[in-house]
C-alpha cells in the first residue's frame, strides 16, 4: 500500500487547487501541466511499478529471481514467452497468492505459425489435430538433435520454444478458451501456496501459454506499493508481444525501468535495445528512474574483446548515467540457492537441479549453473588468491562441482554472488525503493511545480499592485481619466494609421483573399465580355455603319469594318471594367469599414467622443474619389484598345498571315454578302488583336493601378485623419466629463471587486502551497518548498536614491 504521510493526505486536492487557480488566468493557462499531473499521479499513486524490459534471453526472470532470492519466474536460455509477470506484495505468507490467464487459442496459433516461418516448418492448419502437433513436434526435436543441443544456437532455442508451446498447449487445452484469455486462481487449480503454484507456472511448457501470471508475494522489497512487472522480450518471435512491451514502456503509469542489456554477451547495443532506450526517455513518467543492467558480465571474463567492447559502450554512452550496473544473474541467483544445500544433496544437485541432471538413459546432464561456476572457478581470474581452486580433467563437470565445494564451502559461494554484482544491485535498487523513491517523487512534483508557482505568484502580486494603486474617490478616478484622454485620443489615431496601413498592405501583397476574389471576378468578367463581343459581333452591322458614315460610297473596305469593330468593343469593354471597378472599389470600402466598427479604438473613440471622430464619413468621401480615379484609368485603358497592338503587323506573325488571308477574301466582291461571308475571319482577326491587350490589362496593368490608386489615398487620409482625432480633444474631455461620474463609481466598484477576487485567489493558493510544503517539511525536503505570498511582498521596494544615482 501506499505509505503517504498524514502531511501529504490532502496533496492530490492541493495540486488540483493550484492548477485550478491557474487555468482560471487566460494569459497563464498556456502553460504545458502535463509534467505536473504526471509526477502528481506518481507521487501519490498507490502503486510504483518498476518494468524489467530487454532482449529475449537477455536474463530479465534470472534477474527478478535473484532480486527476490527465490524461483518465482520460468528461466531458461533461448526460451522467449509472450507471458506478462506482475509481482505485488502480500501482507503475509499466508496471504500470498498466483493468478493464472492464459493465452487464447488464436494467440497460441499465431505464436506457432511466427516459429514456424523462422524454422522453416510447415505451417500448421489446425492446432486441434493430434497427427499435426505430433509432426510438429518431431520436426523440433530432429532440429535440436541436429544443432547439438536445445542450447546450442538460435534455431535450436526457437525449436525448443516452439516445442513448448505445444505442449503446453496439449497438457492445458481444458483451461484455454478459442478467443478469449481464461483466468484462474491457484486454488481452481488445488495448489495450497505459492511455491505449487509458481513451481507449475515455471514449468516451460505451462510458461508457454500463460499470458499474464500474477504474484503475490511476501517480500520487504514489494512494500509501499513496489510492483514488479517482467515483460515479454523487445524482439520476441511474436510482433504483438513486443509491442506489448512498448506500450508498457510508453505508459504513464510505469514508474521505473530496469533496462536489462545484453552487450556483455552479444558485443554491441541492439536496433530494438537502441528503440528501447528511446521509448524509455520520451516518457516523462519514468524520467531518470532508469537502472541500466548489463547482464552475462560473466561472459566477459573470459573475452578480452567482449570486455573492452562493453566498457567502451558503458563510457560512451552511459558515462553520465549513476544507475549503471553488471550482473550475472545465473551466478547470483543460484549461488544464493546452492548456501542452503550441503554435501548430502551434492550441493543442489540433487534438489535445486534435480530437473536440469535428469538425462536420457539415464546418464546425468550438467545444469547451465554447474558449467559456469567450474568456468568461474578455473578461468575467470576472479578469485582471491587464498582460494587455490583445481579442475580436474579427468572428472566430470559435476564431479569436480561437488569437489570443489567440499573443499571450499560457503567462502567461495560469496565470492560468487558478491562477483556476480547481484548483491550490488539488489542493495542499491532496495535502497532506492525503500529510502529514495518517495522523496524523490515529491522533488520531481516540486520541481515542476515550482516555476507554475512562482508565474502565478507575480501574476497576482502584479493584478494587486496594480488594482490597489487605483483611485478609491470619484474624483481622483474623474482627475486619473481625463488625464489619460490626450495619450488615449493619439494611441487611437496611431492604431488607426495602423489599421489602414496593414489593410492597404494586404491589398497590394495580394494576401486579402475578399479582394483577391473581387478582382477574379472582374478578370472573369473581362474575359467572359470579349468572348460574348466576338462571337455576337456582326460584319453585316459594321458594314452598315460605314457606309452610313460615307453615303456617296456603295461599298466599304475591309479597314473601315475593323474600324468600326474596334470602337465598338473597345467601348463595350470600357463599359464592363468601369462597372466591375466600381464594384470592386465598393465591396473594399465596405469590408473596411465593417472591420473598423468591430475594432477596439473604434470602440474606445466612441466611449470619448461620442461617436467615430469623422472616420466613416471620411471614408465614404475617399470612397468616391478612388471610385472616380479608377473610372478615369479605365477608360484610359480601354480608349487604348481602339489602336491596333504595335506587333499586329509584324512580318512572320499569325496576325498579319490572318489579315492578308481576311484580305483576299473580302476582295472577291464589291458587295456586302463578299464581306459578311468573311465574318469568321474577321472574328479570329479581332481576337487575335483583342486578347493580349485585355490579359495586359487584367493581369499587369490594371491591378497596379487599382493597387496604386488604393495606396496613394487611403495612407495620407489615415495620417490626416489621426491628426484630426487628437484636435478633438476639447470635445472629448467636455463628452468624458459628462459620462465619467458614473463610469468612475462603476470602475471603483469593479476595481474593487476584482480586488477581492484576487484577494481570495491568494488566499487559496496560500492554503494549497502551505499544505504542500507541510508535506515537503515532512519528507525533509526543505530546500524544495514553493513560494508562497507573504504580507511583506505587498510593501513596495524602496530604492536607496544614493546607490541608483551611483549606478546611474
Amino acid at each position: 500500500m501506499n505509505q503517504l504521510l498524514p502531511q501529504c493526505q490532502n496533496l492530490q486536492e492541493q495540486v488540483e487547487q493550484i492548477l485550478q487557480l491557474l487555468h482560471q488566468e487566460a494569459s497563464l493557462r498556456s502553460q504545458d501541466i502535463t509534467s505536473i499531473q504526471a509526477s502528481l499521479r506518481k507521487a501519490i499513486s498507490p502503486k510504483f511499478e518498476i518494468v524489467f524490459a530487454g532482449a529475449f534471453s537477455a536474463g530479465k526472470s534470472m534477474l527478478i529471481n535473484a532480486l527476490l532470492e527465490r524461483e518465482l519466474l520460468y528461466s531458461a536460455e533461448g526460451h522467449a514467452t509472450g507471458t506478462e509477470c506482475y509481482i505485488e506484495y502480500a501482507e503475509t505468507e499466508d496471504q500470498e497468492r498466483v493468478v493464472l490467464t492464459f493465452l487464447s487459442e488464436a494467440e497460441i496459433r499465431e505464436q506457432a505459425l511466427a516459429l514456424c516461418k523462422k524454422l522453416s516448418l510447415a505451417a500448421p492448419q489446425n492446432i486441434n489435430q493430434p497427427e499435426v502437433i505430433d509432426l510438429l513436434c518431431q520436426g523440433c526435436e530432429a532440429i535440436v538433435q541436429q544443432e547439438g543441443g536445445e542450447s546450442k544456437s538460435e534455431r535450436a532455442k526457437q525449436a525448443k520454444a516452439l516445442l513448448f508451446l505445444l505442449e503446453g498447449y496439449v497438457a492445458n487445452r481444458e483451461h484455454i478458451h478459442t478467443l478469449h484469455n481464461a483466468t484462474y486462481s491457484m486454488e481452481q487449480f488445488n495448489f495450497s501456496n505459492l511455491k505449487e503454484a509458481a513451481s507449475y507456472a515455471r514449468r516451460g511448457s505451462n510458461s508457454a501459454v500463460l499470458k499474464r501470471i500474477e504474484y503475490h508475494c511476501y517480500h520487504p522489497l514489494l512494500q509501499d506499493g513496489n510492483v514488479l512487472i517482467d515483460m515479454p522480450g523487445i524482439d520476441a518471435p511474436v510482433k504483438r508481444d513486443a509491442e506489448l512491451t512498448y506500450r508498457k514502456i510508453e505508459d504513464p503509469e510505469t514508474s521505473a525501468v530496469v533496462c536489462v542489456l545484453k552487450p556483455a554477451s552479444a558485443g554491441d547495443m541492439t536496433t530494438e535495445e537502441t528503440e528501447l532506450l528511446e521509448k524509455m526517455r520520451a516518457n516523462p513518467g519514468i524520467r531518470d528512474r532508469v537502472f541500466y543492467i548489463f547482464n552475462r558480465i560473466d561472459e566477459t571474463w573470459y573475452n578480452s574483446q567482449l570486455r573492452q567492447r562493453l566498457e567502451d559502450l558503458i563510457h560512451a554512452q552511459f558515462r553520465e548515467t549513476p544507475k549503471v550496473y553488471k550482473t550475472s544473474g545465473l551466478l547470483g541467483f543460484y549461488g544464493s540457492q546452492v548456501k542452503g544445500t550441503s554435501g548430502r544433496d551434492r550441493y543442489g544437485l540433487d534438489t535445486v537441479f534435480v530437473e536440469s541432471v535428469k538425462g536420457l538413459n539415464g546418464q546425468e546432464e550438467t545444469p547451465q549453473f554447474v558449467y559456469a561456476f567450474n568456468n568461474y572457478c578455473g578461468t575467470s581470474r576472479k578469485l582471491p588468491s587464498h582460494f587455490r581452486v583445481s579442475i580436474n580433467g579427468y572428472e566430470s563437470p559435476n564431479e569436480n562441482y561437488v569437489r570443489i565445494l567440499s573443499e571450499w564451502g560457503t567462502p567461495l559461494i560469496n565470492q560468487l554472488i558478491q562477483d556476480s554484482g547481484i548483491d550490488e544491485f539488489r542493495e542499491a535498487i532496495t535502497r532506492y525503493l525503500t529510502l529514495e523513491k518517495r522523496p524523490q517523487l515529491f522533488v520531481s512534483l516540486a520541481d515542476d511545480l515550482q516555476p507554475l508557482c512562482i508565474s502565478l505568484r507575480k501574476h497576482y502580486l502584479s493584478l494587486y499592485r496594480e488594482l490597489d494603486s487605483q483611485p478609491r474617490e470619484i474624483e481622483a478616478m474623474k482627475a486619473q481619466e481625463l488625464s489619460r484622454l490626450n495619450q488615449q485620443l493619439q494611441q487611437i489615431g496611431q492604431e488607426f494609421r495602423q489599421h489602414i496601413a496593414e489593410e492597404v498592405n494586404q491589398v497590394v501583397t495580394n494576401t486579402c483573399q475578399d479582394f483577391e476574389a473581387d478582382f477574379n471576378k472582374l478578370q472573369s468578367r473581362m474575359i467572359r465580355r470579349l468572348d460574348e463581343l466576338l462571337d455576337s459581333f456582326s460584319v453585316r452591322s459594321a458594314y452598315q455603319r460605314a457606309t452610313l458614315s460615307h453615303p456617296r460610297n456603295a461599298t466599304a473596305p475591309l479597314l473601315a469594318v475593323l474600324v468600326e469593330a474596334l470602337y465598338s468593343l473597345s467601348n463595350q469593354l470600357e463599359d464592363i471594367l468601369v462597372e466591375s471597378s466600381q464594384e470592386v472599389i465598393a465591396s473594399f470600402f465596405q469590408r473596411l469599414i465593417e472591420r473598423i466598427r468591430k475594432s477596439d479604438y473604434y470602440r474606445s473613440l466612441y466611449r470619448l467622443l461620442g461617436n467615430d471622430g469623422g472616420i466613416e464619413q471620411q471614408l465614404k468621401v475617399l470612397e468616391k474619389q478612388v471610385t472616380q480615379a479608377l473610372i478615369s484609368e479605365a477608360k484610359v485603358e480601354c480608349d487604348r484598345y481602339v489602336r491596333e497592338s504595335p506587333r499586329f503587323y509584324d512580318e512572320g506573325t499569325f496576325s498579319i498571315y490572318q489579315f492578308r488571308q481576311t484580305l483576299q477574301q473580302t476582295s472577291q466582291g464589291y458587295d456586302c454578302e463578299s464581306m459578311v461571308e468573311a465574318e469568321p475571319a474577321i472574328r479570329q482577326l479581332l481576337k487575335l488583336d483583342f486578347e493580349p491587350k485585355v490579359s495586359t490589362t487584367i493581369k499587369r496593368n490594371f491591378r497596379q493601378t487599382i493597387n496604386q490608386t488604393i495606396n496613394t489615398q487611403l495612407l495620407p487620409m489615415a495620417v490626416h485623419q489621426a491628426d484630426e482625432i487628437l484636435q478633438q480633444y476639447n470635445q472629448a474631455r467636455a463628452y468624458l466629463e459628462k459620462a465619467l461620474a458614473k463610469e468612475a463609481e462603476e470602475k471603483i466598484a469593479r476595481n474593487d471587486r476584482f480586488l477581492q477576487e484576487v484577494k481570495q485567489k491568494m488566499e487559496e493558493y496560500n492554503q494549497a502551497i502551505s499544505g504542500i510544503n507541510a508535506c515537503l517539511d515532512a519528507m525533509q525536503l526543505y530546500e524544495k518548498v514553493l513560494p508562497e505570498i507573504r504580507k511583506t511582498d505587498f510593501i513596495p521596494v524602496v530604492v536607496n536614491e544614493e546607490v541608483a544615482a551611483i549606478s546611474d
